[in-house]
């Protein structure tokens, strides 16, 4: 099984929201029908970036790194670089 690592921005205030799944879809479409308890309010979302890993350790790893970076103009270079 695959695993996400993704970064949403609310497109009503443009805050970014990180997290990790193993459907993509199915995550970005409950982030959007406000299925999400912390996102609920700031729908709707667009993906920005994700990243696929094999295992859901390393998956929750990384989504606990770019947790930890904490400042927005690393993220957006983060997700500059890779596209």
């Amino acid at each position: 099984m695959r695993y996400f690592v993704y970064i949403i921005q609310s497109q009503k205030d443009s805050t970014l929201y990180i997290g990790q799944t193993n459907d993509l879809d199915e995550r970005l479409l409950r982030h959007n029908q406000g299925r999400s308890k912390y996102t609920k309010a700031k729908k709707p979302w667009k993906l920005l970036h994700s990243e696929m890993f094999e295992t859901r350790s390393e998956a929750v790893k990384r989504e606990n790194k770019l947790k930890s970076l904490r400042r927005r103009d690393l993220l957006f270079k983060l997700i500059n670089s890779a596209g």
